[in-house]
């Protein structure tokens, strides 16, 4: 259950051209939150803009109370919200949203982050190091240098980690998925399917392409959606994405779905 709370801001900071980390303190939500769950941020006290914006669990420290939300400023919300100085408290809902499903018998996790869609993947990176006895591949893809980041830190979490950006500027110059494809090629190959998942967030392209060599190599995929949000709880339906079941709400059916699930 989400609750709405005003939450100490204990550390701020710019970590790329438009990407900011924000560290709340937050008992609630640090021991109720999982990754792939969202939370949603009053960025000012008036009333413009009006709606919250939906930002991603980027870490979870249930030890200190505290989560991490890592935001890029596109917009007036976004930028509003990087003047939230240390000290200051800034009013969130949440934790919403449903988020990675952990199978006990999936002993091989692969992590496919395209864009800012490597933000939840450190919470799950992070908890699967915490429950042991699993190999983590940590992919991660951007437009080019100046888009990629914190791939240090989901690397830091993961067994391998690798990067491709479209224009080569680093990694290997490519899609995310491509070097998907050359993982489940020579390094999870066929024998290792049946224990495998794959965890992905990113562009709706990159998560189709993804859903389809998981469909193709038959393992086990859980997508998490970006779509613009409103409510944050599914009253809306500004999010609706068509399912086989029918529509469903990113916000609070998602934003992590079975890639068997979505109707592309």
């Amino acid at each position: 259950m989400a609750t709405q709370e005003q939450c100490q801001v204990l550390d701020h900071k710019q970590v790329g051209p438009r990407y900011f980390k924000l560290t709340l303190k937050s008992h609630y939500i640090s021991t109720n939150g999982e990754p792939g769950q969202f939370v949603n941020v009053r960025v000012d006290n008036g009333t413009e803009p009006l709606l919250r914006r939906p930002i991603s669990l980027h870490r979870i420290n249930k030890e200190h109370q505290t989560f991490e939300l890592l935001y890029e400023v596109v917009g007036e919300g976004t930028t509003l919200l990087t003047k939230a100085t240390i000290g200051s408290k800034v009013d969130v809902l949440g934790p919403l949203g449903s988020g990675f499903k952990l199978d006990p018998a999936k002993k091989i996790a692969i992590l496919v982050g395209g864009g800012m869609g490597i933000a939840p993947l450190a919470a799950l990176a992070e908890k699967l190091k915490t429950l042991g006895g699993r190999a983590v591949y940590a992919l991660a893809g951007a437009r080019d240098k100046s888009c990629l980041v914190c791939e240090d830190e989901l690397a830091s979490l993961a067994n391998q980690s690798v990067v491709a950006t479209d224009d080569g500027s680093q990694g290997r110059k490519g899609y995310v998925s491509d070097l998907l494809i050359d993982l489940l090629n020579n390094t999870v190959t066929q024998i290792h399917y049946p224990e495998t998942a794959i965890y992905a967030c990113g562009p709706k392209g990159m998560l189709k392409a993804v859903a389809e060599i998981a469909g193709q190599k038959k393992i086990a995929c859980q997508l998490s959606l970006e779509e613009k949000m409103a409510c944050g709880i599914g009253a809306c339906l500004g999010c609706s994405v068509m399912t086989i079941n029918g529509y469903k709400t990113v916000c609070k059916d998602g934003p992590v779905f079975d890639a068997k699930e979505i109707s592309w």
